[in-house]
């Protein structure tokens, strides 16, 4: 068994992730109010790649079914995406982007790229490359 005053909870890479991870999240609902980074990936997603199958959207963002169903739909309310089905499975829903939604991703664009440097700016541009690198080999 291992000493449990070994285990200090500020050295734990989960703790530190997440705390960097909710420091990110605030930045963002500040610069970025409309949607949220879940919702920006997808619109992010979407102009990179096109019009996606619900499904393959959810795997091209790293959400389940279940989160990829809620973040689309709430992208559909607040009329940034839309969905049909697909005229090969009707069981299948494709996803797009509208009007609104790339005009909401290409005004915003710019303000998400000052929110990653934000969220890196107490690192040097060297460290800020090394952990980006370094985090790309953990996922």
């Amino acid at each position: 068994m291992t000493d449990a005053k070994a285990y200090r909870l500020d050295d734990q890479i989960g703790y530190v992730l997440r705390r960097v991870t909710q420091r990110h999240l605030a930045i963002f609902a500040a610069a970025i109010p409309e949607v949220t980074t879940t919702q920006f990936a997808v619109l992010a997603r979407l102009v990179e790649i096109g019009p996606q199958s619900q499904n393959h959207l959810g795997r091209a963002t790293a959400m389940d079914a279940a989160t990829i169903k809620g973040v689309v739909d709430r992208l559909t309310k607040l009329g940034y995406v839309e969905t049909r089905a697909d005229p090969a499975d009707r069981r299948r829903l494709t996803v797009s982007l509208t009007e609104a939604g790339e005009r909401l991703f290409a005004d915003r664009v710019g303000t998400a790229l000052s929110v990653s440097a934000e969220t890196v700016a107490p690192l040097t541009a060297e460290e800020a490359a090394q952990l980006s690198a370094l985090l790309a080999r953990l996922t």
